[in-house]
């Protein structure tokens, strides 16, 4: 078997790499890692078991190329809502909203990264990836607030491990009621508590 495919509603192909990693991201995120096979994932990107093989050492590695591109994606989300950003305040919400961005709709089972990071044992170094991920969006807050509170670091980090905590926490519930309106109640909260700074 070839190891290219035609892309939707285009004239090129798309290598073997590209539709191993879509077909395991999606079933990754739908059924869990664990529970999708090699097997699973080399059909539904319809390729051979050898191609995958060539791409990725293992499944271990095709998990880490998921973890690393789901991390690269809600990075561009996160950029591009951050385009239309007019303050540090603003800055702050547009976490929120990358987040918001990805709730809800059909199959939507809350944070991928978590997800996955939760069927991994202690020491794994895809839970230190998960870790990094939540650490950086942390520092992205904090970079924003420390704009708002110049001078005064303690409460820089204070409010953005507040603010990651509620973003953790209206994620979560998000994911297991399948509804965004956790997250966008978490934003309000977040848009009030910038008001009082």
């Amino acid at each position: 078997m070839s190891g290219m495919d035609r892309a939707p509603g285009a004239g090129k192909r798309r290598p073997a790499r590209e539709r191993v990693l879509t077909a395991a991201a999606r079933r990754f995120y739908s059924d869990g890692i664990t529970a999708t096979g090699i097997d699973t994932i080399t059909a539904e990107a319809g390729v051979a078991k050898m191609s995958l093989y060539n791409n990725f050492s293992s499944k271990a590695e095709l998990v880490r190329a998921y973890l690393d591109a789901r991390h690269e994606e809600w990075l561009s989300r996160y950029r591009s809502r951050l385009q239309r950003a007019e303050s540090p305040r603003d800055g702050v919400l547009a976490v929120f909203d990358t987040y918001i961005d990805s709730a809800g709709g059909d199959g939507f089972r809350g944070c991928g990264l978590l997800n996955a990071a939760a069927e991994m044992p202690v020491g794994n170094e895809g839970r230190a990836l998960v870790r990094r991920h939540k650490e950086e969006v942390e520092r992205l807050m904090a970079g924003h607030l420390a704009a708002l509170l110049p001078g005064r670091p303690d409460a820089v980090r204070t409010t953005a491990e507040h603010l990651a905590f509620l973003l953790e926490g209206a994620m979560t519930r998000a994911g297991l009621e399948n509804d965004d309106a956790r997250l966008r109640r978490a934003r309000a909260m977040a848009a009030e508590l910038l008001n009082r700074l």
